[in-house]
C-alpha cells in the first residue's frame, strides 16, 4: 500500500450515503412504526427491548434508526442482543448507534452529544473532525465484556465500506479492551483511511496485546504526522523490540518536535541497553519531553552509572515537573525505593493529588508496582495518604496482580471513605481475576 494515496473522505461517503433517506418523507406504515416504538421506549420497560428487536428487521431504515435509538435508551444488558444484530446492519447509522448502545452497557454514560451519534443534527452529520480528537476512555479492569460482544465489534472493523462506522467500531473495541478484535484491529491498519487507522492504534495500546507489536512497526515510519507519532506511541506501549531501528531512525530523522518526542518516548520504553547513549545525549536537551524521555530510558536501562545523572535530574531547582516524575521514576525503577519525606517514590504518590501531573504519575506507579521491593515499601504512604491517593493506589495495586497487596486493599475496604471502600473492593476482586488459572 503505497501511504501517500490515504485519504480522509469517510464524512462525504457518509453524508451521501444517508442524505437521500433523509430527504424521503416516511410512508404511513413507517410513520406508525415510529409511533409505536416511541410509545414502547416511552415505557421504559426491559419487556419492550424484545418487540423493538423485532423492529429491527423493518426494511425501512428510518424505523431500524428509531428502533436501536430506543434499545440505546432503555440500555440494560439485554439489550445487548439486538444490538449485536444491529451491528451488521445495511445502515450506517443503525450500525453506528448499536456499537455505541454496546459500549453504553459496558460504560454507562458513553452516548451523549460527544458520542458519534450526538453529531447527527436534523439528518446532517458534523462527523468531519469527530475522530481528529483522541479519546482514551476504558472500562475499569474489573468489567468483563461478553465474548459475542467481542466477536461483534471485531466484525464491524472491516465490515463495509463507510468508514465511520468502521472507525467507531475501532473506537468501541479500545474503550472495552476487546482482545479479540486484536487481528481486525491490524488488518485494519493496511487501510487507507487515516481516521480508521488512528482508532485501531488507539485500540491496541489500550488492549495492550504484546504480540500485537510486530504488526504495527510498518507505520512508524508513516508519512503522516498523527499516525506516524500514533504508531511509535503504539510500538512503545507494546514494547516491540522488533521496530527498534525504525524507531531510532524516527529519533533521528523526525519531521518536526512531536514527532521526536514520540519517537524517543518509544524507543525509552522500549529500553535496550544499546541506545544508552542516545538516552544520555537527549538527557540534557532543553526540551522537557525529550529530556523526560531520556530520563526514561535511562531508568529502565538500569545502568548504575547513570545514578549521579538522573539524581541531579531530580534535585534541580528550576526544572520542569515532568523532568522531576521522570527522574523519580528512573530513580525508583534503579532501586531507590526508600519512603522518607521527599523520595522519589514519595514524590511520585504525592502527585496523585494533582489533577494536572495525576495521570503520568499513576502511570508510573503501575509499572513500578510490579517490583517487590516497590510493593512492600508503597504500602507504608497509606495511613497518611489522602482520599485521592487512596483511590489511585487501589487501582495501582490493582495493576500488580500481586496477591501479597491483598491485606493493604483489605485495610482500605474498610476506610471511612465509602469511595476507598468500593474501590478497594473492586482492585481485590481484579487481582483474585488476574490470578485466576
Amino acid at each position: 500500500m503505497d501511504i501517500r494515496t490515504r485519504t480522509i473522505p469517510h464524512y462525504c461517503i457518509l453524508l451521501l450515503l444517508i442524505l437521500p433517506a433523509f430527504a424521503q418523507a416516511p410512508s404511513d406504515n413507517a410513520k406508525a412504526q415510529i409511533l409505536r416504538i416511541h410509545a414502547l421506549e416511552k415505557s421504559g420497560a426491559s419487556s419492550a427491548i424484545s418487540d423493538l428487536a423485532k423492529i429491527l428487521q423493518d426494511q425501512d431504515p428510518a424505523v431500524r434508526r428509531e428502533a436501536v435509538k430506543a434499545i440505546v435508551k432503555i440500555g440494560s444488558s439485554q439489550s445487548l442482543d439486538p444490538l449485536i444484530i444491529a451491528t451488521r446492519d445495511t445502515d450506517p447509522e443503525v450500525r453506528i448507534r448499536a456499537t455505541e448502545g454496546i459500549v453504553n452497557v459496558y460504560q454507562p454514560g458513553f452516548v451523549t452529544d460527544n458520542s458519534l451519534s450526538g453529531f447527527f443534527t436534523h439528518g446532517i452529520r458534523q462527523v468531519k473532525s469527530f475522530f481528529s480528537s483522541r479519546n482514551d476512555s476504558v472500562i475499569d479492569d474489573d468489567v468483563t465484556v461478553r465474548d459475542d460482544v467481542s466477536q461483534a465489534i471485531a466484525q464491524e472493523i472491516n465490515f463495509g465500506a463507510e468508514m465511520p462506522p468502521r472507525s467507531n467500531a475501532a473506537l468501541a473495541a479500545g474503550i472495552l479492551k476487546l482482545r479479540g478484535a486484536v487481528p481486525a484491529l491490524l488488518q485494519a491498519l493496511r487501510s487507507k483511511d487515516s481516521d480508521l487507522i488512528f482508532e485501531s492504534l488507539v485500540a491496541l495500546q489500550k488492549i495492550h496485546d504484546p504480540s500485537a507489536g510486530a504488526g504495527v512497526g510498518f507505520l512508524v515510519r508513516d508519512l503522516d504526522d498523527r499516525t506516524q507519532i500514533t504508531a511509535l506511541e503504539t510500538v512503545g506501549v507494546l514494547r516491540s523490540t522488533e521496530a527498534a531501528p525504525d524507531v531510532r531512525y524516527a529519533v533521528a530523522n523526525a519531521r518536526n518536535l512531536k514527532i521526536k518526542r514520540a519517537a524517543l518516548g518509544a524507543l525509552a520504553m522500549l529500553a535496550l541497553p544499546e541506545d544508552r547513549p542516545i538516552f544520555r545525549q537527549y538527557v540534557i536537551n532543553g526540551d522537557p519531553g525529550l529530556r523526560a524521555a531520556a530520563l526514561e530510558g535511562l531508568g529502565r536501562v538500569r545502568e548504575p552509572e547513570d545514578t549521579p545523572t538522573i539524581q541531579t535530574s531530580y534535585d534541580e531547582a528550576n526544572a520542569d515537573w515532568r523532568i522531576h516524575l521522570a527522574a523519580a521514576f528512573a530513580l525508583v525503577n534503579e532501586g531507590n525505593v526508600s519512603t522518607e519525606d521527599f523520595s522519589p517514590l514519595s514524590y511520585l504518590v504525592e502527585n496523585l493529588n494533582s489533577r494536572q501531573r495525576a495521570d503520568i504519575a499513576d502511570a508510573y506507579l503501575k509499572e513500578l508496582i510490579h517490583r517487590e521491593e516497590v510493593q512492600k515499601n508503597i504500602v507504608k504512604s497509606i495511613d497518611e495518604a489522602t482520599t485521592a491517593q487512596k483511590l489511585a493506589l487501589c487501582w495501582i495495586f490493582a495493576a500488580s496482580h500481586s496477591a501479597d497487596l491483598l491485606p493493604v486493599l483489605q485495610q482500605l475496604a474498610r476506610d471511612n471513605d465509602a469511595g476507598v471502600g468500593i474501590a478497594a473492593k473492586r482492585a481485590e476482586h481484579v487481582i483474585g481475576i488476574g490470578r485466576t488459572p
